[in-house]
């Protein structure tokens, strides 16, 4: 099975190293993928430790890749809320409203397709 493009439930976007993304840290903007290099706990979906958003090295713990809020646990000894989700960057989406492979996935997705937003030569 390959890791490349998958779907997240949880966070209701794409995921995969195939995936062009920016690191989920709210103060950060470093371009990363969706791949279990980036994601908080090191497992699909963020295993049994993380919250699975994607965070570049930098907002990374050392050794166990956890997020800070992953990493930091609160009184009652559970993990802080997660980050907001970031959007899908402007590369990602021209890429499904556009690539060829995608096609019968904007076939099936017609509504989810309509709602993507417009990416022009400026954004993309």
């Amino acid at each position: 099975m390959s890791w490349s493009i998958g779907f997240d439930r949880t966070w209701n976007r794409d995921i995969g190293y195939g995936v062009p993304a920016e690191c989920d840290h709210p103060d950060c903007h470093e371009k990363i993928d969706r791949g279990l290099s980036y994601v908080c706990g090191g497992e699909p979906y963020g295993g049994d430790d993380g919250c699975g958003l994607y965070f570049c090295e930098k907002h990374q713990t050392a050794g166990d890749q956890l997020c800070e809020r992953c990493a930091t646990l609160d009184a009652d000894g559970e993990c802080l809320p997660p980050f907001n989700p970031k959007p899908d960057i402007s590369e990602w989406v021209q890429h499904k409203l556009n690539h060829p492979s995608w096609a019968e996935w904007r076939e099936a997705h017609a509504d989810e397709v309509a709602q993507m937003p417009a990416v022009t030569e400026e954004t993309a």
